[in-house]
């Protein structure tokens, strides 16, 4: 039997990436996961494929997160078809690099929206659930970015950066009714987001990481899935980061 058997998780942003890889492992070992995207639709289809072939369960479900109407529709639908709501991984980004004499107020607007103000809305929705089932696990994607900075992301890094606080600012307020809320800080990891760099650029970035190597997806599903398990029960408010030491 997995560890989240009889588990229901959603991911948000899980048709691709990062939070592919998250759905894969929480559905491996046993959780039931919707799969939450707002565009990638065949490729949230085939995400629930893999996960149901590995004896798993899920669905897919179309959202725009950053849209309150949309979050709340989402949460009522899947504890109505469920019955209850275990585990939240705010996954879902973007990108919109650039310097900051350049980049346009909508640019910052979008990915503050998506980053962060989808966090916010799909954590405010989950911890209803959660709070009353005195149980839940809250696991936000934030970046080194988020502690560290990087020019040509000042967008990215407030987001990221946002999240971090969140985290530790919803830990304190759910933590009484048993409800952890950690960040999960991902450093620089081969994604469809970093494989449009050039090899110059990825060169340099691995000359930053002590371990020698970008990370996989799939370094980061196993940090999640154990803040989400039972063995990681005392611990709330906290950042783990999965960088292979790129910052210390």
């Amino acid at each position: 039997m997995g560890q989240f058997e009889g588990k229901i998780a959603i991911v948000t942003g899980g048709s691709r990436g990062i939070g592919r890889a998250i759905a894969l492992e929480l559905g491996k070992h046993g959780a039931t996961v919707v799969v939450n995207y707002n565009q990638s639709a065949d490729a949230a289809e085939a995400v629930i494929a893999e996960i149901k072939a590995a004896g798993g369960d899920g669905m897919p479900f179309q959202c725009d997160v950053s849209d309150a109407d949309q979050v709340i529709e989402m949460f009522k639908q899947v504890t109505k078809t469920y019955g209850q709501l275990d585990i939240l991984v705010n996954n879902a980004g973007v990108t919109r690099d650039n310097v900051i004499m350049m980049l346009k107020p909508d640019d910052f607007d979008k990915v503050i929206d998506t980053n962060l103000r989808s966090a916010w809305l799909c954590s405010k929705a989950a911890s209803r659930t959660m709070m009353k089932q005195r149980s839940g696990r809250i696991i936000n994607i934030s970046s080194v970015v988020g502690i560290a900075g990087n020019g040509g992301q000042t967008n990215y890094a407030a987001s990221k950066a946002g999240l971090i606080g969140l985290t530790k600012a919803l830990a304190k307020e759910i933590a009484p009714r048993g409800v952890t809320v950690n960040a999960v800080a991902p450093g620089f990891i081969g994604t469809d987001m970093t494989s449009e760099l050039s090899d110059e650029i990825k060169e340099t970035a691995i000359s930053h990481i002590p371990l020698g190597r970008m990370g996989l997806p799939e370094d980061v599903a196993k940090a999640v899935a154990f803040l989400a398990s039972d063995d990681a029960a005392y611990i709330t408010g906290q950042v783990l980061v999965v960088d292979g030491g790129m910052v210390m």
